[in-house]
């Protein structure tokens, strides 16, 4: 029994060297659907993730190559422990100490969502990091450019022939990689998932539960399934700043009827990803809740959903309730998530 053992083992070290570009090289992960969450909106069929492109894509992630200075990286604006946002920081930052109009947003479940960035610039993940590599304000780089750093160094060469079938360090596999990295980031373990899916005896307090219920009358409109968000991009009332005149989905579309209209973004982390809205103008959602109770706006193309009956605009939240939301909002705080190892530089 142990001499067949041992020849077993022998066997599958000798195939695993065999070749680099072996499956015993490069095992599949598996990507978990949790079972409160909707159907994934990314074709994972056309890129299956495995352990070196997960690893590859990790590596791309951290690294200062992909922007011109050398030293900004996607990690520079989407720190882990707020989940994957430049928190504290109204706007992004980046190289030559540059400063965005927008607000980092969280990366986190970004296999369930359909489009990318405040304003939809993009609907394919593969696609997304096109923007701030490119973005002068943010990582002032060219794809050519970040390819030809990328060819130059070793453990690329290596990374990328162990990751892809072609080996090959080209855009195509640079994009693949940053996805497959960046889809492993499901969060969806915080109390609240716990309490839904009837997990390890998980209760909410009294508060909590009367923020649910808050919540699900005069929130879940816009904020949707247990993603927190309905995917759309809806104006919802914000005064305009005038310096910036962020004309928001309006800047992809050209089309008037978008104009101030922004992504409804999800909730979940939210006690981690402050400031809030996408010019980070609230610093805490007490503010946030203020404002939808007496700070939106008739702007043009408010949402219907924010118009009242009586002629008034926004959410009415007495001091109870927006306390209550709040406590239920801090439900959604995945702990497991902000100190996942596999995310960690």
């Amino acid at each position: 029994m142990r001499n067949t053992a041992f020849f077993i083992g022998v066997l599958l070290l000798l195939i695993g060297c065999n070749s680099k570009k072996d499956v015993y090289t490069n095992m599949p992960l598996a990507f978990e659907k949790p079972s409160n969450f909707p159907e994934i909106q990314y074709n994972l069929e056309k890129n299956i993730i495995t352990e070196k492109g997960f690893e590859l894509g990790k590596k791309l992630f951290f690294d200062g190559k992909l922007s011109s200075d050398g030293v900004v990286s996607c990690s520079f604006c989407h720190q882990q422990q707020f989940a994957f946002t430049h928190h504290g920081h109204q706007f992004s930052h980046g190289v030559d100490n540059k400063q965005g109009f927008r607000n980092s947003q969280p990366i986190q479940n970004m296999a369930f969502q359909k489009e990318f960035a405040w304003d939809g610039a993009t609907f394919h993940l593969d696609l997304f990091p096109i923007i701030p590599i490119t973005n002068p304000d943010e990582m002032g780089e060219t794809v050519g450019n970040v390819l030809e750093k990328l060819q130059e160094d070793i453990d690329y060469q290596n990374l990328y022939a162990l990751a892809f079938e072609d080996g090959k360090i080209n855009t195509e596999n640079t994009f693949k990689a940053l996805s497959q990295f960046m889809l492993m980031m499901v969060s969806a373990n915080s109390k609240y998932d716990k309490y839904v899916r009837n997990e390890n005896d998980v209760t909410f307090s009294v508060q909590e539960k009367e923020g649910l219920e808050i919540f699900k009358n005069k929130c879940s409109v816009c904020h949707t399934t247990d993603l927190f968000t309905d995917d759309a991009f809806r104006n919802n009332g914000l005064p305009v700043n005038v310096e910036i005149n962020d004309l928001g989905r309006m800047r992809v579309t050209l089309i008037e009827e978008d104009k101030y209209k922004f992504k409804v973004p999800s909730l979940r982390n939210v006690a981690l990803t402050a400031p809030y809205m996408h010019d980070g103008r609230f610093g805490s959602l007490e503010s946030v809740l203020n404002f939808y109770s007496n700070g939106v706006q008739e702007t043009e193309n408010l949402d219907p959903i924010l118009k009242n009956s009586d002629g008034s605009t926004g959410i009415n939240l007495t001091s109870e309730e927006k306390q209550s939301l709040i406590a239920f909002l801090k439900t959604l705080t995945d702990e497991e998530f902000i100190n996942d190892e596999r995310f960690k530089e």
